[in-house]
């Protein structure tokens, strides 16, 4: 067994450091153009659910290069950094490149299948209340959809509920439920973290017991372990938060179809590299 470790930044493969510089540069160009100019580069970049005003076909490959700060970032691009170069050196530059690509789409295929589920649930509920509104559907919708609901919503539940045939509570209500599908079909999906899990998932299949110290806990993992662990916990993330501003299943979605691609590269081979 191998421990694996950082080197040096020198001799980084061709794919991976065009990577690193561009989405290096639209980080910096996204806050550059906001306070310049006042435009938003996530807004046209980032990834909107297919119903959303500002979604656009094209964003499902440019939101793999956007991210929501630096944080975001530099987890993302060092992960690229440590195991994207040891792919990039076996498999070399373009059956890498194909296959950071296919991680990123298959992310954003899942993630937004994910959201269709989870929104098509939520139109529905919303129009339901639409057809009948009152106090106790209202109060069903929040507890279903709303994660952290504020201690003013229940107030409203509760003077409503002394008087359920209020026209203006109906009006508020209605208003209030229409808002809140309006911004959850608004929201942006940002960053290369689907394309990245399937790198590291790549990376634990073809390396399964070489050593990862991880930054956050220095104990040695076996490649296979790190990447059996983070799959178990993004679906179970998954499933058990919907709706957080992590798109879990966009990580799932790039474990998910590296395994299927690199299961079809070694069909009738010992090896797929």
């Amino acid at each position: 067994m191998s421990y694996f470790g950082t080197s040096r930044f020198g001799n980084i493969p061709p794919v991976v450091k065009n990577l690193l510089i561009i989405n290096i540069l639209l980080l910096f160009g996204t806050f550059a153009f906001q306070r310049a100019w006042g435009v938003d580069l996530t807004r046209l970049f980032g990834l909107y659910y297919f119903q959303s005003e500002y979604f656009r076909p094209y964003q499902f490959i440019t939101h793999m290069f956007m991210h929501g700060g630096l944080t975001h970032l530099f987890f993302n691009m060092f992960a690229l950094w440590i195991f994207g170069k040891v792919l990039e050196g076996v498999w070399g530059p373009k059956r890498f490149f194909i296959y950071y690509m296919v991680t990123g789409l298959g992310a954003a295929a899942l993630h937004t299948f994910v959201n269709w589920i989870e929104l098509s649930s939520l139109q529905s509920a919303a129009t339901a209340f639409s057809n009948t509104p009152s106090p106790e559907l209202y109060a069903e919708f929040i507890k279903a959809h709303v994660p952290t609901p504020n201690r003013q919503v229940y107030d409203f539940i509760t003077r409503w509920g002394y008087n359920p045939n209020n026209p203006e509570y109906i009006r508020m209500a209605t208003a209030q439920i229409q808002n809140f599908v309006a911004s959850r079909l608004n929201i942006p999906t940002v960053g290369a973290s689907g394309a990245i899990f399937g790198v590291l998932l790549a990376f634990g299949m073809l390396f399964p017991n070489t050593q990862l110290m991880l930054l956050f806990l220095p104990i040695p993992i076996k490649a296979k372990y790190l990447v059996i662990f983070y799959a178990i916990l993004e679906i179970w993330l998954g499933f058990t938060q919907p709706g957080s501003n992590v798109a879990h299943f966009a990580h799932v979605g790039g474990m998910l179809f590296g395994f299927i691609l690199i299961k079809y590269w070694s069909i009738n081979k010992k090896t797929f590299y």
